[in-house]
């Protein structure tokens, strides 16, 4: 757990309009909802500075692979044999999908993230408290790859730069869209993709999103995302409230608990806490290390 550095950030202009930044206040944490935003034409956002930050990043940090994908996968999907400079370099032919995770390493990146972050941080901490972990992820795709279904731990703003995408988006906490064993086995290390059933679809809510636009995403809200007919390029802002880390470490206690034959009853979403099942896990893994 990182904590937010408020220090102001270099050259940064507002990208949130008054009235995105109110209707933010209104539905976070828990309701997604479209944004405007004015990120302009960046030198950092070029294929090329992507492609130069992709091979500056440690491995860890990049994930690249086939974006001809159908929305459910079993596993990751599998790679194409490109290098990450040239995946991007070549996102309009190659038929991929990219992502520059935790871009902040890099620190006109942070600066960059930092900067969007203090636009929100009043709304954030006036609700779910101190603002987190801020992290940056940055996802460079061909026309109609498809990121397939999945959920992610964080709160997340996806901003859309380049081209169109259209997400969809499941309520988060249902267990018909993420049964709780697969949060389970995902917060105790397992992958983020989830099972998919055609019959989900009908329940599902689009966000479609050009240039200019971005999507709140409430944290662990099951969603796929398909790109339209053009490159695109998306960046998100993401953060984490001791809410969610509870609410993470909840489901990791209840992981432990389910092996023995009990059948634990999930974590409440926002505003209920999940404090005691959080530090009962906490207490465990000091003891016993982290499970496997």
């Amino acid at each position: 757990m990182t904590r937010h550095d408020g220090t102001p950030s270099l050259s940064h202009h507002r990208v949130f309009p008054a009235q995105s930044l109110a209707a933010f206040a209104r539905a976070y944490p828990e309701t997604p909802h479209v944004l405007r935003h004015e990120l302009e034409a960046d030198f950092r956002l070029s294929l090329d500075s992507l492609a130069q930050l992709g091979e500056a990043l440690p491995g860890s940090s990049v994930e690249y692979n086939r974006g001809d994908l159908p929305i459910g996968v079993d596993g990751k999907p599998g790679a194409t044999g490109l290098t990450i400079g040239d995946t991007i370099r070549n996102i309009a032919t190659c038929r991929s999908w990219a992502v520059l995770k935790n871009i902040e390493q890099q620190p006109e990146y942070q600066a960059l993230l930092m900067g969007l972050l203090d636009e929100l941080r009043p709304a954030i901490e006036s609700t779910t408290g101190e603002l987190l972990t801020p992290q940056g992820f940055i996802f460079v795709s061909s026309p109609n790859a498809v990121t397939p279904y999945h959920f992610d731990p964080e709160h997340n703003i996806l901003l859309q730069l380049r081209g169109t995408k259209v997400m969809t988006q499941f309520p988060a906490g249902d267990a018909r869209f993420a049964p709780d064993r697969v949060h389970e086995s995902y917060h105790l290390g397992g992958p983020r993709e989830l099972p998919w059933d055609d019959a989900l679809l009908a329940d599902g809510t689009p966000f479609a999103l050009e240039p200019g636009e971005a999507v709140y995403v409430p944290v662990m809200a099951p969603h796929f995302v398909r790109n339209g007919s053009e490159p695109s390029l998306s960046l998100s802002i993401t953060w984490r409230s001791q809410w969610s880390y509870d609410e993470a470490g909840a489901r990791c206690f209840n992981g432990l608990v389910r092996k023995t034959g009990y059948r634990p009853a999930a974590p409440g979403r926002w505003p209920a806490r999940n404090r005691a099942k959080s530090l009962a896990f906490r207490a465990w893994r000091r003891v016993f290390g982290n499970p496997n």
